[in-house]
């Protein structure tokens, strides 16, 4: 009987969290590409200090 009981607490357990994965997964929104800055990183040290990072830069550095 002892053996029951966790098994069923288990299994409900089991069965909330997939709800909970499953309300997360639909509720989802996508992200604005540049928003709140994050798109026009300002670089702060080296050479290229105080300007904006743009593909000219960055590849440069890899």
């Amino acid at each position: 009987m002892r053996d029951k009981k966790f098994l069923y607490e288990h299994s409900s357990k089991l069965v909330e969290e997939a709800k909970e994965k499953k309300l997360f997964r639909t509720q989802r929104k996508a992200v604005e590409a540049g928003a709140h800055g994050t798109l026009d990183y300002t670089i702060k040290k080296g050479v290229n200090k105080n300007r904006i990072a743009n593909e000219k830069i960055l590849k440069s550095k890899k």
